[in-house]
């Protein structure tokens, strides 16, 4: 007579539970470390017991002694028992071996997304009689136009036709400055308002002079 005894599949979550028995039910589960197995002797309650598989996957049993149960199935175990006890016994013994839980490796949880690089941007700096001076953050390939409307234009006091672009050459730390003469930029004489921009550059918006 053989006899599987499943007590703990039921404690596995659901989506487990179902599969795992299916598979020990019809015999063809190989054990593993981590798994607890129930041996139960008929003739001699004491040696019945639950049972887990460590990791060298030979559990130990009075009488029986060291028992391989790592890749076998509860059947080959308990016909491997069976067979170590049956000296001790004037008769047979009838021994069950049986699957009280399946062990089930802890998931990882998912390793998080890799946050995309922000998109790369340039620092311009506007001094002066400016709609909003300071710090503007533009993207690569701006213009001076395109700076100018982000910055809100000018205030009333500003000298539009005397505006400067200075730059400073990263290497030689030296400075160029540019007239801009936004004036004729607006008139469309002039295509200076599509210069572009670089990083660190440095727009000057002077206040107008007396009769200017």
């Amino acid at each position: 007579m053989r006899r599987i005894l499943l007590v703990a599949l039921a404690a596995l979550p659901g989506a487990l539970a179902q599969p795992m028995a299916a598979i020990a039910q019809d015999g063809g589960y190989a054990l593993k470390p981590g798994d607890v197995i129930t041996i139960e002797v008929l003739e001699d309650p004491g040696l019945n017991r639950a049972a887990l598989v460590p990791p060298d996957g030979r559990i130990n049993l009075p009488l029986a002694g060291a028992v391989q149960a790592e890749g076998r199935t509860v059947e080959q175990v308990q016909a491997e028992i069976a067979s170590r006890l049956a000296p001790n016994f004037a008769t047979p013994p009838n021994v069950f071996v049986g699957v009280q839980s399946i062990f089930v490796p802890p998931q990882r949880p998912p390793t998080p997304p890799v946050p995309a690089a922000p998109p790369p941007t340039i620092d311009v700096f506007v001094i002066g009689e400016a709609g909003t001076p300071g710090r503007l953050t533009l993207e690569p390939g701006s213009t001076l136009l395109q700076a100018i409307a982000q910055m809100g234009g000018f205030t009333p006091f500003a000298a539009t036709e005397r505006l400067q672009l200075r730059r400073t050459d990263p290497s030689t730390r030296r400075e160029t400055v540019y007239p801009i003469n936004y004036e004729t930029i607006e008139r469309g004489a002039s295509p200076n308002g599509g210069v572009t921009l670089q990083d660190g550059d440095v727009i000057v918006v002077p206040q107008r002079r007396l009769f200017e």
